[in-house]
């Protein structure tokens, strides 16, 4: 769930105007148009959202892949082999979020026909939020679960040295009048990108988030920086070793079933020294139709969703209990009335970033302004 509050000395921009821009800009850097907009589309929906640490503010960090060589801008996905329910991918290193956009439709489509696919990815990269791919399938009517393995920057329990990724994991339904259901989780305490938030920032971590490079508990955000996350519940004592063992659930699942790179033998996170990333991802589409009639699942969805939020709440809880995905459904609502928002250093970085392309960046207002 989003955490960020207004940033000081935030700006505004409308949506529109940043995915048109954040297009452009890869076009300018040697993406082909099509894959371009597929880009723009994850990294725009995440600023929307109010995950900050998955959009357009990687910008810098993409390019950086493109101009060193060790992203192709141009590569394109193609199937490598698949039986009736399940398919494998190769992204040949190119953009992450298109490869898995295919990979996502790829299982949407043929889902309608087995009642479930299975779509793997190898030689991948980063692909933005895992929410954007599952939500896809959602739309469509299916569950859609969405997952990559990623640079390792956690922990294992017990361990100091960081060894796996923050693996992110994602599943969305159709859900009625509740929109959608949306569990979008890094299996990690939290982000890289989170950190890197904090830093740009000047925040403060919260305790049990992660540790320095002694491996004593930090709130620190350099030090953490520095030093690795925990997977999520922490320490052992607080349930770490659960969040640990989905970590590495979700690097089977990507990394090791595609056979790409598996951690903790993936490159450090957007390196421009170390080669390619080769990140595995996995994608499935579920048809609920396929064993009930049409809609049913959605009405089951609705009521049981009724029963929760109109549970009683805890006299400390600052509001009724949520669904997952709901304060991103919000966040994304706000942005379409007021626009998206960007903290100064996200906001310069995309100024010098369209002043070297000869990419102006678009009109933007300050926060309250």
């Amino acid at each position: 769930m989003p955490t960020y509050a207004d940033p000081e000395g935030g700006r505004l921009i409308r949506a529109e105007s940043l995915q048109a821009w954040t297009a452009a800009l890869l076009e300018r850097f040697g993406t082909p148009n099509d894959i371009a907009a597929d880009v723009a589309e994850v990294l725009v929906s995440a600023d929307r959202r109010g995950i900050a640490s998955h959009g357009t503010a990687r910008l810098p960090q993409y390019v950086a892949l493109i101009e060193s060589g060790d992203m192709d801008p141009t590569g394109r996905p193609e199937p490598l082999r698949s039986k009736a329910a399940i398919g494998l991918f190769d992204a040949n290193n190119g953009w992450g979020h298109h490869a898995s956009r295919l990979a996502m439709d790829t299982a949407i489509e043929r889902a309608r026909d087995s009642g479930s696919f299975t779509a793997v990815v190898r030689n991948s990269n980063h692909y933005g939020i895992a929410g954007w791919y599952a939500l896809r399938a959602a739309d469509a009517g299916f569950i859609g679960v969405s997952m990559t393995n990623t640079s390792p920057v956690v922990a294992a329990t017990r361990g100091v040295k960081p060894v796996l990724g923050t693996n992110p994991l994602a599943v969305a339904a159709p859900a009625g009048a509740h929109g959608h259901f949306c569990l979008d989780m890094a299996t990690s305490t939290i982000t890289r990108g989170r950190v890197e938030v904090a830093l740009r920032r000047h925040e403060e971590l919260r305790a049990g988030w992660a540790i320095d490079p002694d491996g004593r508990p930090t709130t620190d955000a350099a030090a953490a920086f520095d030093g690795a996350l925990l997977p999520l519940g922490g320490v052992e004592e607080s349930g770490g070793h659960k969040g640990y063992g989905l970590m590495l659930l979700v690097d089977i699942l990507t990394g090791v079933l595609s056979g790409s790179t598996a951690a903790p033998l993936i490159v450090p996170l957007f390196s421009t020294e170390a080669g390619a990333a080769d990140l595995g991802q996995a994608f499935m589409a579920i048809d609920p139709d396929a064993i009930d009639e049409p809609g049913a699942f959605e009405s089951r969805m609705e009521a049981e969703f009724d029963l929760l939020t109109a549970s009683p709440t805890a006299p400390d809880a600052p509001g009724r209990i949520l669904i997952p995905g709901e304060p991103e459904a919000d966040a994304e609502r706000r942005s379409a009335e007021r626009g998206v928002v960007m903290d100064p250093e996200h906001h310069g970085a995309m100024e010098s970033l369209g002043e070297r392309a000869t990419v102006p960046f678009p009109e933007t207002s300050p926060i309250g302004g």
